[in-house]
């Protein structure tokens, strides 16, 4: 299971994260797009370095190398705008230097063509989002989901992400789930990640 920073600052954000590593997160995306450099930094050194090989960085990449950080996130943007640039880095030269990929698509169309060298990619919004007010898909995912071709990248389902719907989400064929809104918009987020733990664990 991944679990998504929120992309503001939150109260007592690191003390969250170390908890949920503690109680077994295998995956953390760091995904804050309003940081500079220094600020990502900073961020990144005030989390136990213990858990640095669990960390997704999804802007900053150059930092990677840096913090000896071997997992790093291409939005749906940056992956299009990386393929036509005529003096880009093959994403396969990430893979060879030991990097695990991950990106976003929201059609299963754009999943089904993407690179061999990704891991896992996030289709979204599986479900009306938690953290974006009137973000729904306009098509059915779960029908969408039949249409699946690429089985070497694992596809991961984000959007409306909780204990009542991951069920549903991973019966219908999502390999994994990722959360956001139902921890950072939350009171007791420990409480929830737990809860979709078991879940998850169940299958």
């Amino acid at each position: 299971m991944i679990v998504i920073s929120n992309p503001i600052s939150v109260a007592n954000e690191i003390n969250i994260i170390h908890s949920l590593f503690e109680e077994g997160l295998v995956s953390f995306h760091v995904r804050k797009p309003y940081f500079g450099i220094s600020e990502m930094k900073q961020f990144l050194l005030a989390i136990n370095p213990k858990y640095r090989d669990r960390l997704v960085l999804h802007s900053h990449h150059d930092l990677a190398e840096e913090l000896s950080i071997k997992r790093i996130h291409f939005s749906e943007s940056e992956r299009k705008s990386t393929l036509i640039q005529p003096n880009r880095v093959p994403f396969d030269t990430f893979k060879s230097q030991e990097f695990r990929l991950s990106t976003s698509v929201h059609t299963i169309k754009d999943f089904n063509t993407l690179d061999d060298s990704f891991n896992y990619a996030f289709l979204s919004p599986v479900f009306p989002s938690i953290s974006k007010e009137n973000y729904t898909s306009k098509t059915d995912l779960f029908e969408e989901i039949k249409k699946r071709e690429k089985f070497t990248t694992q596809l991961v389902a984000l959007g409306g992400m909780n204990s009542n719907t991951i069920n549903q989400t991973l019966e219908n064929g999502f390999d994994r789930v990722a959360l956001l809104g139902t921890i950072w918009n939350s009171k007791n987020p420990i409480k929830n990640f737990k809860l979709c733990q078991r879940i998850v664990q169940s299958f």
